[in-house]
């Protein structure tokens, strides 16, 4: 007799959510490693959702992580709004959950990164927010798995 194992597919989408722009990660179907998927260009609240939701449909995906920009004290700011009314706007559209991840310095450690990579500063503009999508994401699958993983251990 044969043992089936059956192991769930999960994938997260990460987005970075400036006014320009919304850089798109997605996760691998172990939700261990985020990669770049995409950089989509805001066109309108309704157009900008509709693309969101497609993705989501399209990759399966479990949970939406939104960057949330706080500030250094970690209060919030005009941005930080701006982004959590964007979630609401977004929950009812893709109806999977959809939380936010503390993202500060995701995008000053993207542009880095893409400058120790010599990209050139033209090219770095069109990557950097699927660059920090990505690292908001990668962010919030390590702390997921370190977190489940402490919720399982037995208690002494």
């Amino acid at each position: 007799m044969r043992a089936i194992i059956i192991t769930a597919s999960v994938r997260l989408l990460g987005l970075d959510v400036g006014d320009k722009r919304i850089g798109i990660a997605l996760s691998d179907e172990s939700a261990t490693l985020a990669s770049g998927l995409s950089t989509l260009q805001r066109v309108g609240p309704r157009k900008d959702l509709k693309a969101i939701a497609a993705l989501v449909r399209e990759h399966a995906v479990s949970d939406v992580v939104v960057g949330l920009p706080r500030r250094l004290d970690g209060s919030l700011g005009e941005q930080a709004q701006k982004v959590l009314e964007f979630m609401d706007e977004l929950r009812p559209v893709v109806k999977v959950p959809v939380v936010s991840w503390d993202e500060r310095f995701t995008s000053s450690m993207a542009t880095q990164a893409l400058i120790e990579g010599n990209v050139s500063r033209r090219d770095r503009k069109s990557v950097v927010d699927k660059v920090a999508a990505t690292l908001i994401l990668q962010s919030y699958l390590d702390y997921k798995k370190v977190h489940d993983a402490e919720a399982n251990e037995p208690s002494a």
